[in-house]
């Protein structure tokens, strides 16, 4: 499957940074690589409920894929969700819904973020599954 392929590629990336910083670092660059979502659809529509800081994420379907964009007011949740996009983006709608994504755990993100944080990845990759889902009904 692609999505595990993507995460592995993940994991030996972050494998290469001893110090958390450095990891920090490279989410936020990350972060400044993310194709950024249409003004348009930098909406209340658009919102990921449950974060701290400010997530917009939209989806398009494309030869039944899902493709998406997203942004975020913060470095290190825009970073967070140009991980999670890089991974899902791309993907077949029912992929995305049934993945499970355990790079999120070795990498060790979660324990590294403070409980908002954490909680607002959740919702992240809450939003990204029932996107997934909702479009492999659609489709």
């Amino acid at each position: 499957m692609e999505i595990n392929r993507l995460q592995d590629e993940i994991v030996e990336e972050f494998e290469l940074f001893d110090q958390w910083m450095d990891k920090y670092e490279y989410i936020i660059d990350l972060g400044k690589k993310l194709q950024l979502i249409d003004s348009n659809f930098k909406d209340e529509q658009h919102l990921i409920p449950g974060c701290q800081s400010q997530v917009w994420l939209h989806a398009e379907m494309e030869d039944g894929r899902v493709n998406f964009t997203a942004d975020s007011d913060a470095v290190i949740t825009k970073g967070i969700i140009a991980l999670l996009l890089r991974v899902l983006s791309g993907q077949k709608p029912e992929e995305i819904a049934t993945s499970e994504l355990y790079f999120i755990d070795r990498i060790g993100l979660k324990e590294h973020l403070s409980p908002t944080r954490s909680n607002g990845l959740v919702s992240m990759v809450g939003q990204l599954k029932i996107i997934g889902k909702n479009l492999s009904k659609a489709h």
